[in-house]
């Protein structure tokens, strides 16, 4: 039987009707992907409110990595909340929020003993992460990279790139950020070999060091391990022990941006693939399953920095929160999960390269384990991006039931997050249904 179920168009009349109120009622900022109103969602699919059923790619921006509302995760959320839902871990303490960091500090990819502080939201555990490495070091200059997104509060907003969609009207901006480009092999010159071209940005990291900030005033450099709005780039390995050996030789703190990656790219953290330990690492969106929780983890003597009471918040890491995270990260870290998830990862590729080889709009596929992205261009040769033809891609396949979103500095990638208990029915019908709204969009225009 499909999993696509379509009782109305999408979206339907209740669905309108909600968007209506929406348009009316919510800040015009507050931008959406889709017209998909949801009223109840369950491993990868989303049932709106219409009746229609759809198959989600999208996973909520890589947030439903464990599944929409995981049985285990939801038990947990009701058990707690019939106890204590939330005293502040400012003014007492309570066991849960004590149980996650003590499983974070041990999942961690840092060269440990390691300690955590809680937050509601990537953006935040990004600024703790930031404030704390200030603290450690007491220096205040922070190295970031072009195509990075880090959040949309003031400091995380700074140290974000794609100034057009993110920071229009928002500045000035907070000091002491310094930006050079991160290493995009898709667009590197043709000229280049990989190797080189990977040489040449490590040429341009240590060039920054000199004319840009003196490594004796650099507190942070801040990386994804993989780019996440950026376009789904995999940094080299080779970049990223270099930013390991600079930050070790000048006693900067290397913080690992894993808000995105983290339970996505088949290992618990992006990192664990590259074989490199950063001192710091902030965690968000899968940690849930849904409910708001982040986390900064790190070695215990940066993390213990901050002067007493200089770090937290009124909600962060609130019992409801932490106890879904407890079950969230055992789930994803259990063999059954990391095997589903391996399985995921080969039989999308498999599926996105047939695509490529099929369509001459997709210039390039790419990505780490399951999290993938295909980027759509005018011309190969060129790689003129295409957003227009990836805006038309995604609103066809959202009409047709599955549930995408795009990425990408220049927004012309279509991005692959979807819940990782996918079957992988579900998941070829669901690519099946954007290979044809790529084929209409290449045959007909955007």
């Amino acid at each position: 039987m499909p999993a696509i179920v379509r009782a109305t168009e999408i979206p339907g009349p209740k669905s309108r009707a909600i968007l209506e109120r929406r348009l009316a009622a919510v800040a015009r900022g507050l931008g959406k992907s889709t017209d998909v109103v949801v009223d109840r969602a369950a491993g990868a699919l989303i049932h709106d409110v219409d009746g229609n059923t759809l198959i989600d790619l999208a996973g909520g921006i890589g947030m439903a990595a464990a599944g929409h509302c995981p049985p285990g995760v939801v038990a947990a959320v009701d058990a707690q909340a019939a106890k204590l839902l939330h005293t502040c871990a400012l003014v007492t303490t309570y066991e849960p929020y004590v149980a996650l960091c003590e499983l974070i500090n041990d999942i961690a990819p840092c060269e440990g003993p390691n300690k955590t502080l809680l937050a509601n939201s990537g953006a935040e555990a990004v600024e703790n992460a930031i404030k704390i490495a200030r603290s450690f070091t007491k220096r205040s200059g922070v190295l970031c990279f072009e195509g990075a997104y880090h959040g949309r509060t003031l400091l995380a907003l700074s140290l974000t790139s794609k100034y057009g969609l993110f920071k229009q009207g928002f500045g000035p901006f907070a000091p002491e950020i310094y930006r050079i480009p991160a290493p995009e092999p898709y667009r590197k010159p043709h000229e280049l070999t990989d190797e080189q071209y990977v040489d040449a940005c490590i040429a341009q990291l240590d060039r920054a060091l000199i004319a840009q900030i003196d490594p004796a005033s650099l507190a942070a450099i801040i990386i994804e391990p993989v780019q996440g709005e950026a376009g789904f780039i995999p940094m080299p390995r080779k970049f990223l022990a270099r930013i390991r050996e600079l930050c070790t030789q000048h006693g900067i703190v290397m913080i690992a941006d894993e808000v995105q990656t983290f339970g996505r790219t088949g290992t618990l953290f992006a990192c664990e693939h590259y074989g490199i330990a950063p001192d710091l690492v902030t965690i968000a969106k899968a940690l849930g399953a849904g409910m708001p929780i982040s986390a900064t983890v790190g070695r215990a003597e940066i993390m213990d920095a901050p002067h007493l009471g200089g770090v937290g918040g009124t909600y962060g890491g609130s019992p409801l929160a932490c106890v879904a995270a407890i079950e969230t990260v055992n789930l994803m870290r259990s063999p059954a999960f990391v095997a589903h998830a391996a399985k995921v990862a080969t039989l999308m590729r498999s599926e996105l390269e047939a695509m490529k080889s099929s369509s001459a709009l997709i210039g390039d596929v790419r990505g780490l384990g399951p999290m993938l992205l295909v980027e759509l261009v005018l011309d190969r040769n060129t790689r003129t991006p295409a957003p227009a033809h990836a805006l038309a891609v995604i609103k066809r396949a959202v009409a047709n039931g599955v549930v995408l979103i795009r990425a990408g500095l220049y927004s012309n990638c279509v991005r692959f997050m979807p819940p990782l208990v996918i079957t992988e029915e579900q998941l070829k019908e669901g690519l099946a249904v954007v290979a044809e709204a790529i084929r209409h969009v290449e045959a007909n225009g955007p």
